[in-house]
């Protein structure tokens, strides 16, 4: 695993999230994205140093789904 590859599973990761801007559970995303979860947790790391993704909690399990960055400047 290397800096480019976690970046691309951030970027392939990111585009689900963006499809259809719901919240993914992590078994889902797994599952969907084809991603070993060594490669899913860098690439959720990545997003969320970036501050691209919001975590919670429902219906007693976590999720994921993407961060709204505002910039007012």
């Amino acid at each position: 695993m290397n800096k480019f590859q976690i970046g691309e599973n951030a970027g392939k990761v990111w585009r689900l999230l963006a499809n259809d801007n719901k919240r993914w559970n992590y078994y889902d995303l797994k599952e969907t994205s084809g991603l070993s979860d060594r490669d899913l947790n860098a690439a959720i790391g990545w997003l969320a140093h970036d501050g691209s993704i919001c975590f919670g909690h429902s219906r007693g399990e976590n999720n994921v789904s993407l961060g709204i960055n505002v910039y007012i400047g």
